[in-house]
């Protein structure tokens, strides 16, 4: 949830990092998450695999785990998988690695909770939908879904929303495609979240 001071990435380094812990900042409110579930690990490492070894096949970029992206000193998250096209990328880095430019393509994977998803379906998309982000995917383990969101006049629009049996492409990813169970290998419509499959 966020608070009520004006927080900045400076005040992020004084914080003492408690273990199993994320920080981000989004306008200056700060949002604390705690360490994500297997199923939410296991789709992110998918996703990234899968986006990789493409990027590795076709040369047009590359995809990373939860990189720090950091807007400004006030908008300051870890998305847990990017993709970022080398154009883009040339100069987008600060001295301390972090991106400082919106990647085309940004993926977040849900934390069970409403603050969770909150955070991921309307404030982080409306972040990256003002700082340039072209597509956001919002992968759902409990539901086992798959959301798409493109830009379009400004902001990050609904395109779709895959189940299980549908296949995951899209056009700034030419020749990519993920089938969306795959995503959620091991896990049962009716396994809880805590659970193991």
């Amino acid at each position: 949830m966020p608070t009520t001071r004006h927080w900045t990435s400076k005040d992020l380094d004084a914080l003492i990092p408690q273990e199993g812990t994320r920080y981000e900042i989004i306008a200056g409110d700060l949002y604390v998450s705690h360490q994500p579930s297997w199923h939410h690990q296991y789709a992110c490492g998918m996703l990234n695999h899968l986006l990789q070894a493409w990027s590795l096949t076709t040369g047009l970029g590359a995809a990373v785990p939860a990189p720090g992206l950091i807007f400004a000193e006030d908008d300051d998250v870890a998305p847990d998988v990017v993709w970022i096209s080398h154009p883009r990328f040339q100069g987008a880095l600060d001295r301390a690695g972090h991106l400082r430019v919106a990647p085309e393509l940004v993926i977040e994977v849900l934390s069970p909770g409403r603050a969770n998803a909150r955070r991921d379906r309307e404030v982080k998309r409306g972040l990256y939908g003002r700082r340039g982000v072209q597509e956001y995917w919002i992968v759902d383990p409990r539901a086992q879904t798959v959301e798409v969101y493109r830009h379009m006049d400004g902001v990050l629009a609904h395109v779709t929303r895959l189940t299980r049996q549908d296949t995951l492409t899209s056009p700034l990813l030419p020749g990519f495609t993920c089938a969306v169970g795959t995503l959620f290998a091991g896990r049962h419509e009716d396994d809880q979240e805590e659970g193991l499959p």
